[in-house]
């Protein structure tokens, strides 16, 4: 039995020429462009490649970003409120947008992330009621989603819902609005918003804490209606891997609700792992976290056994490496590569298995009638034959023709 089933389809594919008439008995060679499946990366240094005006800087940022399109077809772009606008009514809407468009011009699929969160919330709703508050909120929401609607169409809508109204470290406006609506109303009003204003977006709610609560509040949500697309799950291993154990166990009690999983933000260390006794990974501040070999190879191990796991599983659609480079959050080094954009033993180990393993490219002979049965990887593939070529895409077994040209 193939592991990878739910990952691929067979489908009969009529190939022609301009003139409509089958092109018979010919080699025709399928590859695959483009996974259907989102292997994606943090892409915050989209950010910086569009605004800066230093071309020694520049160039740094244009070498991690040309690496990072090599392996992956999915990325992330922040919209934390407090960074996004930090004055009100002053937003980073144009650099945020000139580098989404950039990353799908190049075939990459773009998620904004979060448009809801008490942490790194914006420091001036402070001086609002909850009332305002929560209607600045849903101002929000619905002039962001409308504003990238076509470039962005995947939202983390809410981050981190299951720790909102117990939040401590310091006051915050979400925070207040999650202790006087619950969790289920303001998480309902936010994906109502973002529903209505781009009825056709993918809405993710994304957590960290895979406990019983987090199961127990999505079963809430769906209950009340609450328009969830699908289901994020952070992973951040700065303690050490999952271990296939676990992650079997997480899969297991979150596939129950059918939806589509993402595991939304993956960090596996390549250095010594933060000390099991701290519960907060903000509060492990050291000046230097170094990446090691031994680290480096152990990193590459646990990422391809990660990766293969999910990429099995029937309702994983998505895997999202948060840091492309060491020394990015808490100072990790979490990357693919190291901070001076060398690349480590898990970009090689991911772009095998990516690009090679999981690639489609195989070579089909028509027959009398013009027909070949490709058996691929779901995604976006060329056709080429006799100098001429189409692209398609393979989703499922439905019979499709190709004209070539």
């Amino acid at each position: 039995m193939d592991k990878f089933a739910s990952k691929k389809a067979q489908a009969p594919i009529l190939v022609t020429g301009r003139d409509g008439m089958p092109i018979t008995n010919t080699e025709v060679r399928m590859t695959l462009k483009n996974h259907q499946f989102l292997f994606g990366c943090g892409a915050f240094e989209t950010i910086p490649l569009m605004k800066i005006q230093d071309e020694e800087k520049k160039a740094f940022f244009a070498d991690r970003m040309e690496k990072w399109l090599n392996l992956f077809n999915f990325g992330t772009l922040p919209f934390y409120w407090g960074r996004y606008e930090p004055v009100q009514g002053q937003t980073e809407e144009e650099v945020t947008l000139k580098a989404a468009k950039w990353l799908k011009e190049k075939g990459v699929t773009v998620k904004g992330h979060p448009l809801c969160w008490h942490t790194a919330c914006a420091n001036w709703l402070m001086e609002y009621d909850n009332k305002t508050i929560m209607d600045l909120q849903l101002k929000r929401i619905r002039r962001d989603v409308a504003a990238f609607k076509g470039v962005i169409d995947m939202w983390d809508v809410i981050n981190e819902v299951v720790i909102m109204p117990v939040f401590d470290k310091y006051d915050n406006a979400i925070t207040r609005l999650c202790k006087e609506k619950g969790r289920i109303q303001l998480v309902k009003e936010v994906f109502d918003a973002a529903k209505e204003t781009n009825p056709g977006a993918t809405l993710l709610i994304n957590d960290f804490n895979t406990s019983q609560s987090y199961e127990i509040l999505i079963e809430g949500l769906l209950h009340a209606g609450v328009p969830i697309s699908v289901i994020g799950i952070q992973s951040h291993q700065h303690q050490g891997y999952w271990g296939l154990e676990k992650l079997q166990a997480v899969l297991e009690r979150f596939s129950h609700f059918g939806l589509p999983i993402h595991f939304t933000e993956n960090t596996l260390i390549s250095g010594n792992l933060m000390p099991a006794h701290i519960v907060d990974l903000n509060d492990w501040q050291v000046p230097e976290w170094p990446t090691t070999p031994e680290g480096e190879e152990r990193q590459a191990r646990e990422a391809a056994e990660m990766y293969t796991e999910l990429f099995a599983h029937p309702l994983v659609e998505g895997i999202t490496t948060w840091d492309p480079g060491d020394g990015a959050w808490l100072g990790a080094p979490s990357g693919l590569m190291r901070k001076d954009s060398s690349l480590k033993p898990i970009y090689h180990k991911l772009h095998s298995l990516i690009h090679g393993e999981w690639k489609t490219d195989v070579t089909l002979k028509t027959d009398d009638h013009g027909y070949v049965t490709l058996n691929g990887y779901k995604g976006h593939y060329e056709a080429m034959a006799n100098g001429m070529k189409a692209e398609f895409k393979l989703s499922d077994a439905t019979e499709q023709k190709i004209i070539l040209g």
